[in-house]
């Protein structure tokens, strides 16, 4: 989730166990706290762009470390910030535990795919109910600690939070929708799928990406799951299969190796580039939601050494000029 939204629910989440004058600490204590799993994003390297893939969202994002990382955000912010709000170590430890604990639950509410479990098992758990980005879950959450913070009263972040569970919850219900349009789609095709996956589009539960696996190809469409369905057909591509794709390329080799790194980290959702023969893609994510044009890639490179990384690349694409299609979509127009 954007970092916004992770720092409002943990202030929100705070604000729960906050006494009226510790309000406004809590808020920004929990808020840090929210925010502070992030910072993994440090984890680089300059030679393997791949690195940041792989503990992004692994260990600072786990159930079993939010002791551990609460109590090195308490450590830091304690000095910073305790004597400022006359909050005792105790309390800011509380903030810090309540805002880190929201962090890893709410990333594996979307689709990128979050390590809850770490180290106990390395399956990326996504959920896919919510946008990484939605106003619908933000603002509300917003406007919560904003009136309790002001009115030193509880009763608005507790609204908040009810707003936020029941969005979560009508997520859970429009993503099941979705599948089960996705899955009749298959069917009427002829297709019996080895998975299949629905996705929320860009800041919004009335549109999502469907992706199913059929005889080692990738079927992508869009299905609008409002008062009534609508499909947006898209188009299909065939699963990456190394052997036959890269038939050049060493399977010793650290490119080869990043292949199956970016594998996993991508669930296995990997296809060719249509337009570029040494180009993967995540099939996962898009601009619009019934194409195939991903969002991130690796680049591989014949005329390397055996030893040298993949390129990890992004692709934004003309968002602007997406917009009014996405749009048309979201209210269930016709779309050319």
């Amino acid at each position: 989730m954007d970092p916004v939204t992770q720092g409002a629910l943990g202030a929100a989440v705070a604000l729960t166990k906050a006494r009226p004058k510790q309000l406004a600490g809590a808020a920004l204590i929990g808020a840090l706290g929210g925010m502070a799993p992030d910072l993994d994003v440090l984890i680089r390297s300059s030679t393997d762009s791949l690195l940041f893939l792989e503990y992004h969202r692994q260990f600072t994002h786990s159930l079993l470390f939010v002791p551990i990382g609460a109590l090195l955000c308490a450590l830091a912010l304690s000095p910073l910030l305790g004597k400022r709000f006359d909050l005792t170590f105790s309390s800011v430890y509380t903030f810090c535990l309540l805002g880190y604990a929201t962090h890893g639950l709410l990333d594996a509410c979307t689709t990128y795919g979050t390590l809850l479990l770490w180290p106990l098992s390395y399956e990326r758990v996504a959920w896919n109910v919510l946008s990484i980005i939605d106003p619908l879950v933000t603002l509300p959450l917003l406007l919560g600690i904003f009136w309790t913070v002001r009115s030193k009263s509880s009763a608005p972040i507790f609204l908040a939070l009810a707003w936020f569970g029941s969005y979560v919850a009508v997520g859970v219900v429009q993503r099941d929708r979705a599948e089960a349009v996705a899955w009749e789609l298959a069917l009427a095709r002829g297709h019996s799928p080895q998975r299949l996956e629905a996705k929320p589009s860009f800041a919004n539960l009335l549109v999502f990406k469907t992706v199913y696996e059929d005889s080692h190809q990738f079927y992508v469409d869009a299905v609008h799951v409002g008062v009534d369905t609508k499909i947006y057909e898209g188009k299909s591509v065939a699963k990456l299969d190394v052997g036959r794709d890269f038939s050049w390329l060493d399977s010793g080799s650290q490119q080869a190796r990043d292949i199956e790194r970016f594998r996993w980290f991508s669930n296995d959702y990997l296809a060719l580039d249509q337009s570029d023969p040494n180009r993967v893609i995540d099939m996962r994510y898009s601009l619009l939601p019934n194409d195939i044009n991903a969002l991130w890639s690796i680049q591989l490179d014949p005329n390397v050494g055996s030893d040298v990384h993949v390129a990890y690349q992004m692709h934004r694409g003309d968002s602007r000029a997406a917009l009014p299609t996405l749009w048309a979509m979201i209210t269930g127009e016709d779309i050319d």
